[in-house]
C-alpha cells in the first residue's frame, strides 16, 4: 500500500485527539458545548451602579430579578446601619437587558435570596432579621414566617435563612444555614411540616446551607458551602448522595434549569487554595461535571465571588456577582 506510512500517523493523530476530550474523575465525557458572556446585559440606567449582588432568579415571563444591597459597602458583611433605603429589587428583561421594574426600598437590611415559583411570585430571604417573605411578582407583601431579629431553630423561627426552593404543589424548602445548620420545609401557606440537619460534615449534616433547589422528581439539592459539597435529598430529607471533588470546588449555590441539568456556581474561597477557583460548572444528575467556564476576576466574563445562579427558560445562566457588583448572562455556544 502505497499510502500505508502516511496513514498509521493520521489514525495516531485522530486517537490522541479523541482520548483528549475524555477526562476522568467526574469532569466531561465530552467536548463542552462552551457558553459566552452576553455583553451589554443588563442595560443600567445613567449613572446606576449596583450594590453587593446576593440573589438572582428567572420567572416565566423570562423577567430576572436580581436582589441587591445598594449601597452598601463592599465588605463583608457589610455595615449594618438600618434598612437600605432604595429599591433592593430589579426586574430585567432577559432578551432586552432592560430596567422594567424596582421596589424594595426601606424594606430589608441584609437581602440574601430570592426565587420565583411557579406562580411569578417572589421568595426572599433576610439574612440579618431571620425571616422568609413571599411578595407577589410586583412587590406586594402576601406572607411572612419567621420572628424579626428573633434566631431560633424551630418551626416558627431561623436562623440566618440564605435559599429558598419551591416545589410543585407550592410547599417549600428554605436553607436555613448561616447561624443554624438545617433544611426546613413548608407547606404552601407557610405552616411548618419538618426540618433536617444539623453542624457536622457527614450525610445530612452541614456546615453553612448556602442554598437550596429542586428537581423534577423533587429531590432537593443543597449547597453545603463550608463542607464543599452538593448534597442530595429526597423530598422527606433523606440522604441520597453527595457531590464532591476538587472540580466541584466549593458550591455556593445550585439550580436546576428546564434542561433536567445542575448549574453551580464556586464561590472559589477554599481553604488553602490560590483565590483562582471561581467558576461556574454545568453537572449532570449524577454528578459529573459535563462543562465549567469562567474564571475568578472582575473582567467582563469572569466572576469574583459568585453568590447566586439561575437559569432561564431559554438555557441561558445568570450569576450574581457579590463582590465584583454584577449580574452577569451566559448564553450556551462560542
Amino acid at each position: 500500500m502505497k499510502n500505508s506510512g502516511r496513514a498509521l500517523p493520521l489514525l495516531l493523530l485522530i486517537a490522541a485527539l479523541l482520548v483528549s476530550t475524555m477526562r476522568i474523575d467526574g469532569q466531561t465525557s465530552a467536548p463542552p458545548a462552551g457558553y459566552h458572556l452576553v455583553r451589554g446585559w443588563p442595560r443600567l440606567p445613567q449613572g446606576y451602579v449596583l450594590g453587593q449582588v446576593s440573589g438572582v432568579t428567572v420567572d416565566s415571563h423570562n423577567h430576572v430579578f436580581v436582589f441587591h444591597r445598594t449601597a452598601r459597602s463592599s465588605r463583608i458583611p457589610p455595615k449594618l446601619d438600618g434598612t437600605i433605603p432604595d429599591a433592593t429589587v430589579l426586574c430585567f428583561d432577559g432578551d432586552t437587558g432592560a430596567l422594567v421594574a424596582q421596589w424594595g426600598a426601606g424594606e430589608f437590611r441584609l437581602p440574601h435570596g430570592i426565587t420565583a415559583d411557579r406562580e411569578n411570585n417572589l421568595w426572599i430571604t433576610e439574612r440579618e432579621w431571620h425571616q422568609v417573605f413571599k411578595y407577589s411578582h410586583e412587590g406586594k407583601l402576601l406572607l411572612t414566617l419567621g420572628e424579626r431579629g428573633v434566631l431560633a431553630s424551630d418551626g416558627r423561627h431561623f436562623g440566618g435563612p440564605s435559599g429558598v426552593a419551591v416545589a410543585r404543589d407550592g410547599s417549600i424548602y428554605v436553607s436555613d444555614g448561616y447561624d443554624n445548620s438545617r433544611v426546613a420545609k413548608f407547606s404552601s401557606s407557610g405552616e411548618f411540616l419538618f426540618d433536617w440537619g444539623k453542624k457536622g460534615s457527614g450525610p445530612g449534616e452541614f456546615d453553612l446551607v448556602h442554598a437550596v433547589a429542586l428537581d423534577a422528581q423533587g429531590r432537593v439539592y443543597v449547597a453545603d458551602r463550608g463542607n464543599a459539597r452538593i448534597q442530595v435529598f429526597t423530598p422527606e430529607g433523606k440522604f441520597i448522595t453527595e457531590w464532591k471533588s476538587p472540580a466541584l470546588g466549593r458550591p455556593w449555590a445550585v439550580a436546576i434549569g428546564s434542561d433536567g441539568y445542575a448549574y453551580v456556581v464556586d464561590g472559589g474561597d477554599q481553604k488553602l487554595s490560590p483565590p483562582d477557583r471561581s467558576h461556574i460548572l454545568k453537572v449532570d444528575l449524577t454528578g459529573k461535571i459535563l462543562d465549567q467556564w469562567s474564571s475568578y476576576g472582575n473582567y467582563d466574563g469572569q466572576i469574583y465571588w459568585g453568590h447566586d445562579i439561575a437559569v432561564g427558560r431559554d438555557g441561558a445562566v445568570y450569576v450574581g456577582d457579590i463582590l465584583g457588583q454584577r449580574v452577569q448572562k451566559f448564553m450556551p455556544g462560542p
